[in-house]
């Protein structure tokens, strides 16, 4: 009977998906969540940051940030199919169109933080993290239409070539680093070494073996590997995803005491608490939240259904719950809190947690169909 119980829930989450413009129910049972409302808040602020002046970027281009952009341009197209939409949004495009025109003038375009303004060694850390970024944009996009194009191809190539040879870094990029976390703080070279092997493994036509990049790959699976012991349940959680996407990354003993760890943090209410999931400290003194947030939770249930868990595994299914009863009905976004200081929640920089978290989140919660 409770399989029946669960394969009913699950079609009802499949038929409401299909109708556009409707909340979907969620394989966790009755309740839903405002698929509409997520995708109004996504647009919102990716066109309020494609517009900020601090975004700005040279050759009319904008900055594709890792708390904003970069997870809007991860999850919005996840929304296409229960929204019914037949292309990319206009914020999508616009991504898209950015990202295209730096790549294909690489060699033209500026940093996004050069050592001139910023200091040593910024441009380096900014061509790492863009050349990766990048990459991810134009192959998950190509994922979609099912083949790679000439501007992913040359984003491979210009990610390759920023690739760390040697030192602790060898098999990663030098990564920005600002003292923020959890983005650009001390370990977050291996949260872009992680979004390096799920472009690779995302880009279709069979990229990842091809033999031009085989020597590559395997430095970039070297370094994640021989790293993974030492990193926070945030990157933790990135590798699960990873290794879904490019294979050799982890052993099925290595997956499932990973999973643990990550089920380990899980709350009592279903949720995770990003605060929880690291050696943080705000710079401020304050304390760091330990409630359950958005964007812990959706990563966490997101990266566990990648590894292979099915939505209606019990661990899984408390955290879609979690997630479909903290949507913000007025708004469609869920919230997250700075690892970094304590911030007024009418600014603009206290609204990017909430940026990635409504990302993640949706991630999670299409996943699960």
């Amino acid at each position: 009977m409770k399989q029946i119980a669960i394969a009913g829930a699950l079609a009802a989450f499949i038929i409401a998906a299909a109708l556009p413009g409707k909340t979907v129910v969620s394989a966790a049972g009755a309740a839903s969540w405002d698929v509409k409302g997520a995708a109004a808040y996504l647009d919102a602020r990716q066109d309020w940051w494609s517009h900020w002046p601090s975004a700005a970027r040279d050759h009319d281009t904008a900055c594709v940030s890792c708390h904003s952009a970069l997870p809007y341009a991860l999850a919005r197209p996840a929304l296409r199919v229960p929204l019914n939409e037949q292309g990319p949004s206009a914020n999508e495009s616009k991504i898209f169109a950015d990202v295209a025109k730096r790549v294909r003038a690489w060699k033209d375009m500026e940093p996004w933080y050069p050592d001139q303004t910023r200091g040593l060694p910024k441009t380096a850390e900014s061509r790492g993290t863009e050349s990766v970024i990048n990459a991810i944009v134009l192959a998950r996009r190509d994922a979609q239409a099912g083949a790679l194009s000439d501007d992913t191809r040359q984003a491979f190539t210009n990610m390759w070539a920023q690739q760390m040879r040697t030192g602790d870094l060898s098999g990663a990029w030098a990564w920005l680093s600002f003292r923020l976390e959890p983005w650009e703080g001390a370990k977050s070279a291996y949260f872009g070494a992680a979004m390096a092997a799920v472009a690779v493994g995302t880009a279709p036509g069979g990229y990842a073996a091809n033999a031009d990049i085989q020597k590559n790959v395997e430095l970039l699976r070297s370094y994640l590997t021989k790293q993974a012991a030492d990193q926070h349940i945030l990157n933790k959680m990135m590798l699960l995803w990873a290794s879904s996407k490019l294979s050799g990354l982890l052993t099925p003993g290595e997956r499932d005491a990973v999973i643990a760890e990550v089920v380990a943090a899980q709350q009592a209410d279903g949720g995770w608490s990003t605060g929880s999931l690291g050696p943080w400290k705000r710079g401020d003194g304050s304390a760091l939240p330990t409630a359950s947030d958005g964007y812990a939770t959706g990563l966490a249930t997101f990266a566990l259904q990648q590894a292979g868990r099915p939505s209606n595994d019990s661990h899984v299914q408390q955290g879609l719950r979690w997630l479909i009863a903290h949507q913000d009905k007025a708004t469609g976004q869920w919230r997250a809190s700075s690892l970094n200081k304590e911030r007024d929640p009418a600014t603009e920089p206290a609204k990017f947690m909430n940026d990635v978290a409504t990302a993640y989140a949706v991630l999670a919660l299409t996943s699960a169909q």
